[in-house]
């Protein structure tokens, strides 16, 4: 149970509007910084062992092809080592990390386990250094992100502001590893919460700017990127080209998304042991550095650079291409742990170089260098496969300090990300949570029973007992108490069963001595649900079992509880809710019969472009006759609107209509 103190504590920062969220904000951009010091002294360290001290090794077989063993066999045992080391602690620390957080954020109300942060950069570094085709930005994220939900939790947050933490988290990470605090902030509000409210954006700028500080502190102020030349644009006949390089970047983009996920896909099919999929990846990562390049091993930054200074040659970039596509594929698919951001850039680097060698040859006297093609496919490529143009357009000119490039720039990211999102919906990110049930469309119809999650009715007051209590001391307890059932954990507060005044009964009726542990009586098959699952969900259970309360589980640790589910506060819930929506009928004079055809419940998710329905208020809102708004779903909390809500993208409307109006309603819906 909490202390006295740290449960005073965490009611201030609930209270508290203002300072405390800042302070927690700072508090994560200052250890977002911390973990993206460390996840780079890692990668190097394990680059070292693997690189700096095999090649020491290769050079006593100068002139064999053991001089350079160490880049074939180096990245199989790095995901071996991973692939046990993910399956033994954290299993979501495996793969690309981004969606992993976005899930967190759209289905468990931010939480993320504390352990994350660690394994999770430790597998990268292992990953990475040893040759592993993935980038650190995913990494980065998540280990932010986690300790953003840390924090968050740690101070008693609700989840709507655990989430604000996650972000911060995700922001302070990026903004910290490229030096790019403004993309940091784009990265968390576009890809992460997929919402600008401004409500989120304060907390979340001030974790960027705190940690992008304390890494330029720490590490310097240069750019991840240095340029020989600063790029501009020569002609304005070069937008054509530009626009020819987006449709270019857009194509290869969706090829890239298809082989992260076909390769994914293959792997998991295999009925082999998880460490022999990571080793025969591994070799395969390995043959393609050997046989092919080494440039396209770890973040690939020296490869990057090259093609910005216009070093490479225009078949080796093109090879490049294809040769990243599918080192990456094959890292995340056999079980690495890395981003998809950076080798993003790289191919794009690669696409926009020899695409800038091609116009140069062509036409060169209206055509920037094809450094300038390279710094722009690199953007394109990435907004169109993360589906992240804002993102895209900032990052490059953060990561590169270069503005005077960012008119052919922004045009060529829209060109890519339109081409790519025209020809796949999905994102690199949004196909896992789609996979995952993340971004399943909401159901069009549903009761009261439906709209009401678990963490809107459940109680996080608990009472809990030790398995060692006797049961002379456990009948003391259940005389003094007002309830019927008792939580029993130990001393980490994990959960071990529950024990019941029924359970107790039996014990006495039996015979047994007062001096046994209740651990010999308690129910250990135990009946629970998860703060976001429906109260329907949870009324079923309580069906299947004559039980007084269940315990509120986390959904990626069953051990932790979250708080408990009562019968009577479930019931009470669900009858406030409707009686307040008869209410808000009857006020407005809402008419809705069987004579207008049966009721429609319709759940409509805000988008950031529905002009008339963001940032108004509810009663500026116009919607078809016979139609209301009858509930308001932001995050895990559900509330009945009033005329002064505000709405906000992100949020979802329950609206109440009629069989005869509800074709009307999304037509209404669909024009605004």
């Amino acid at each position: 149970m909490n202390s006295p103190l740290l449960t005073r504590l965490r009611t201030q920062l609930q209270r508290s509007e203002t300072v405390a969220p800042v302070a927690l904000a700072v508090t994560v951009g200052g250890l977002a910084a911390a973990g993206a010091i460390v996840l780079r002294g890692l990668i190097r360290a394990v680059q070292w062992i693997f690189f700096d001290q095999g090649g020491r090794l290769g050079s006593a077989f100068e002139g064999t092809w053991a001089e350079r063993a160490h880049l074939l066999v180096a990245p199989a045992i790095g995901m071996v080592v991973v692939s046990w080391m993910v399956r033994r602690w954290a299993p979501e620390a495996q793969g690309h990390g981004v969606p992993e957080v976005q899930y967190a954020i759209r289905k468990l109300g931010g939480r993320i386990r504390s352990r994350v942060a660690a394994v999770k950069a430790v597998a990268s570094a292992i990953s990475i250094g040893s040759g592993g085709s993935v980038g650190r930005e995913g990494p980065i994220v998540q280990i932010g992100s986690s300790l953003g939900s840390t924090v968050g939790q740690a101070a008693g947050l609700g989840p709507d502001q655990t989430r604000i933490m996650v972000a911060a988290g995700a922001a302070a990470a990026i903004g910290a590893t490229f030096n790019a605090p403004i993309a940091g902030v784009m990265f968390a509000m576009e890809v992460i919460l997929g919402s600008f409210a401004a409500r989120s954006f304060g907390l979340v700028v001030i974790a960027s700017v705190t940690s992008t500080a304390i890494s330029q502190a720490a590490l310097g102020r240069e750019p991840a990127f240095r340029l020989v030349e600063t790029f501009t644009l020569v002609s304005e006949w070069e937008f054509l080209l530009y626009l020819a390089l987006g449709v270019f970047t857009g194509l290869i983009a969706l090829a890239y998304v298809q082989s992260v996920y076909w390769f994914e896909d293959s792997f998991d099919a295999w009925s082999l042991h998880p460490s022999l999929k990571a080793l025969i990846g591994g070799l395969g990562v390995g043959a393609l550095g050997y046989f092919g390049s080494d440039l396209i091993f770890g973040v690939g930054h020296e490869g990057v650079e090259l093609s910005l200074q216009g070093d490479l040659a225009l078949g080796l970039m093109l090879g490049l291409v294809l040769l990243k596509i599918l080192a990456t594929s094959i890292t995340l698919g056999a079980g690495g742990s890395g981003g998809v951001f950076a080798p993003a850039l790289f191919i794009g680097a690669m696409a926009g170089g020899a695409f800038g060698k091609v116009a140069n040859q062509w036409l060169p006297t209206v055509t920037a260098p094809p450094g300038a093609y390279a710094l722009v496919g690199m953007a394109a490529l990435f907004a169109a496969a993360a589906h992240a143009p804002i993102t895209g357009i900032i990052i490059l000119f953060e990561m590169t300090d270069n503005y005077r490039i960012i008119l052919p720039l922004m045009f060529a990211v829209v060109v890519a990300h339109l081409m790519a999102s025209a020809i796949y919906h999905d994102s690199i990110y949004s196909i896992k949570l789609r996979r995952k049930g993340a971004l399943a469309a909401p159901k069009q119809e549903a009761g009261v029973l439906d709209l009401l999650l678990v963490t809107d009715a459940m109680s996080p007051e608990y009472e809990t007992v030790s398995p060692e209590l006797t049961l002379g001391a456990m009948a003391d307890v259940a005389r003094d108490g007002k309830i019927r059932s008792w939580l029993v954990v130990d001393e980490e507060d994990d959960l071990l069963g529950i024990v019941t005044e029924t359970d107790l009964e039996r014990a006495i009726v039996a015979g047994s001595q007062e001096d046994s542990a209740i651990k010999e009586i308690m129910t250990t098959a135990l009946t629970t649900c998860t703060p976001g699952e429906s109260l329907r969900t949870a009324f079923r259970r309580f069906a299947d079992r004559a039980v007084y309360q269940i315990p509120v589980v986390e959904e990626d640790d069953p051990r932790k509880v979250a708080g408990v589910l009562r019968r009577n506060e479930m019931l009470w819930a669900f009858k406030e809710l409707s009686e307040e929506h008869q209410r808000l009928l009857e006020r407005t004079g809402t008419e809705v019969t069987p004579r207008h055809g049966e009721s429609v419940q319709m759940e409509v998710q805000v988008q950031e472009g529905q002009q008339d329905l963001c940032f108004r208020r509810v009663r500026e809102i116009r919607l078809p006759s016979g139609t209301l708004i009858v509930l308001l779903r932001r995050g895990e909390r559900a509330v009945v609107p009033k005329g002064d809500t505000r709405v906000e993208p992100g949020d979802v409307l329950v609206l109440l209509t009629t069989r005869d109006q509800e074709e009307a309603v999304r037509s209404w819906v669909g024009e605004h």
